[in-house]
């Protein structure tokens, strides 16, 4: 992450207990804080992306784009956090994790979604162009963890444009003609489709069928090629 990036509580509008929250308050606090680190990219010369990554009400990671900082295309905001997440927890799996992203992410990052396992994803603007949800299903794939259990999770929860009108303010306020863009573009934005429910319809991971190959993957398979 940019050195100069890290949000203060006050800059990110977080005010709140955790032990006292509830999801949605978890999940309204954190949204808040993505939101605002992906506007603040926008000063470092990014793209306006970021993702946060939190276990139990606590963030792990954060990060906005990092593009135009390394220099390399392949770091979205949601493979730095996820890496930055990977290696604080010591893990290969984040699969007690959330995920908060301002727009759905992309088919790359969801795919690396799916490898780390990630337990539940939150995003707000959808992404009708290049979204691993909208255009291309990789998020809620079953076939991926139906064909190779011992490295893919089932899909993980997915809760699609939450606080999607306060992203897209956000954007439009510090960017304008950014905004305006992606917008004409339809890269980014709009009500969502109401295929998209259907779509992210997974099932849940509990069980204690899955709950034994969660600890598989983790203790013996992840020994082969991953740890």
């Amino acid at each position: 992450m940019h050195p100069q990036a890290a949000l203060t509580r006050i800059e990110a509008g977080i005010a709140y207990k955790q032990m006292e929250a509830t999801n949605h308050d978890v999940d309204a606090v954190m949204m808040q804080r993505c939101i605002a680190l992906a506007t603040r990219g926008v000063d470092f010369g990014e793209y306006p992306y970021a993702a946060v990554i939190c276990r139990d009400g606590k963030v792990i990671s954060e990060s906005m784009n990092a593009v135009r900082r390394d220099q390399d295309v392949t770091r979205h905001a949601e493979v730095v956090a996820i890496s930055e997440a990977l290696h604080r927890l010591k893990s290969t799996s984040l699969e007690d994790c959330t995920i908060y992203v301002n727009a759905e992410p992309c088919a790359f990052c969801c795919y690396a979604m799916r490898e780390c396992r990630i337990g539940r994803v939150v995003y707000g603007m959808q992404a009708p162009l290049t979204g691993g949800v909208t255009r291309w299903n990789i998020l809620a794939d079953t076939k991926l963890s139906e064909t190779l259990p011992e490295v893919f999770a089932p899909p993980p929860e997915i809760v699609p444009g939450f606080m999607r009108e306060d992203a897209e303010a956000a954007l439009a306020r510090r960017s304008p003609l950014v905004f305006e863009f992606i917008r004409s573009r339809k890269i980014f934005g709009g009500p969502l489709p109401t295929s998209i429910f259907t779509r992210v319809d997974v099932p849940p991971r509990a069980g204690l069928g899955r709950k034994v190959m969660a600890f598989l993957r983790r203790r013996l398979f992840d020994k082969f090629g991953r740890s």
